[in-house]
């Protein structure tokens, strides 16, 4: 039974709602699409091709973080699950913390991933756990205490972990335990406890 194409129309806006006004050619078959109708979208100008078998409706209205959303599904693997979490400096820069403007987006991937980082990306392999990571709209982001950590064992400097872990305590989005408790690197654990150290100096 051939769908209304209107009806296709408004399941794949329900998709691409949720995604910044992003989708990939998986999910608009699945709104009822076929490839060759996704092509005439595509060669009409309703429809952006941002990368391969990833696409934006022209007419959604631009998000704050929009970017975020873009790599987050260019991440996707084999079934479709994006890979990607949002990490290190973009996350402090996400949760406004410190004063960084990232020039690159920081992502955390699983060992396994495959995909080269292209210009702008810079991809750090690790398996985090389901507690480390957050759902945000149309991307996933490690917790304020995971970046944290992330950052102590970056090349970071250490006035920016300080005001960053300085504002993440006043604003409740960590506690002290926690950060002390958690497991790090001997260098990044030595960075953390400066840190520390600096919340607690007057004036600070």
């Amino acid at each position: 039974m051939k769908r209304d194409p209107q009806e296709n129309a408004r399941r794949l806006y329900e998709i691409a709602s949720t995604q910044g006004g992003y989708f990939t050619s998986a999910q608009a078959r699945e709104a009822g699409y076929a490839y060759s109708q996704q092509h005439y979208h595509l060669s009409r100008g309703a429809w952006l091709r941002v990368d391969h078998g990833l696409h934006r409706l022209r007419d959604y209205p631009p998000g704050e973080r929009d970017d975020l959303i873009r790599w987050s599904l260019w991440s996707r693997n084999q079934q479709g699950r994006p890979q990607a979490v949002v990490s290190h400096q973009t996350a402090l820069a996400v949760y406004d913390l410190g004063d960084l403007l990232p020039a690159r987006i920081h992502l955390t991937v699983p060992a396994g991933f495959r995909k080269e980082a292209p210009d702008g990306l810079v991809l750090h392999q690790a398996e985090l756990q389901p507690h480390e990571v957050e759902q945000h709209e149309g991307y996933r982001i490690t917790t304020p205490l995971r970046t944290l950590l992330d950052a102590a064992g970056s090349p970071l400097s250490q006035e920016h972990l300080d005001r960053a872990l300085r504002q993440a305590l006043e604003r409740g989005l960590v506690r002290r335990r926690p950060l002390q408790e958690a497991a790090a690197a001997s260098d990044a654990r030595e960075r953390l406890e400066l840190a520390l150290d600096a919340a607690l100096e007057p004036g600070s």
